[in-house]
């Protein structure tokens, strides 16, 4: 009985840090009203999205400066990584060290672009995906979190974080 209560209990609060994360995001990043494209079309093979939504590699710098953003990616709330100078690095998600050495660009991608596809219960904000989100505020509707060129550097990124 006391681990069906806590088990719920923490799906409780789970759903709702998903809830304020998906709210931060939305109301964090000016650039978010209008300036994102409706997706792009990609393909899913597996657990992976091999080819990059723009057809070019990102800029891993770009990437790291959208990881470590408190604005726009807002990837720190959630997870912790090789980021020293970066204070109140999340828990609830797995570390990004060494997550270039675990997953393939296309495995990094999907799990960006939408993780539902991997785990309908996840907490991970669907960065670029439009279709199947609740409580999506009028303005943003039809607007991924990031945009093709912006998930390609962030892809860029973490394949770059090896150890």
């Amino acid at each position: 009985m006391a681990g069906s209560i806590r088990s719920r209990a923490k799906r409780s609060a789970e759903r709702a840090w998903c809830a304020l994360v998906a709210s931060l995001i939305l109301v964090s990043g000016e650039h978010l009203a209008g300036a994102h494209e409706r997706p792009l079309p990609y393909e899913i093979v597996g657990d992976t999205i091999p080819a990059s939504l723009t057809g070019r590699n990102g800029d891993a710098a770009r990437g790291r400066a959208i990881v470590v953003s408190r604005q726009s990616g807002l990837c720190l709330l959630c997870h912790s990584g090789p980021f020293p100078e970066e204070r109140f690095q999340g828990n609830l998600a797995p570390d990004l060290k060494g997550v270039g050495a675990r997953w393939s660009a296309g495995q990094l991608r999907l799990r960006l672009v939408d993780s539902r596809k991997l785990n309908a219960g996840t907490i991970m904000p669907a960065y670029y995906a439009v279709d199947g989100l609740d409580r999506v505020a009028p303005v943003y509707r039809g607007k991924p979190i990031l945009t093709a060129e912006e998930i390609e550097d962030v892809v860029a990124f973490l394949a770059t974080l090896r150890d």
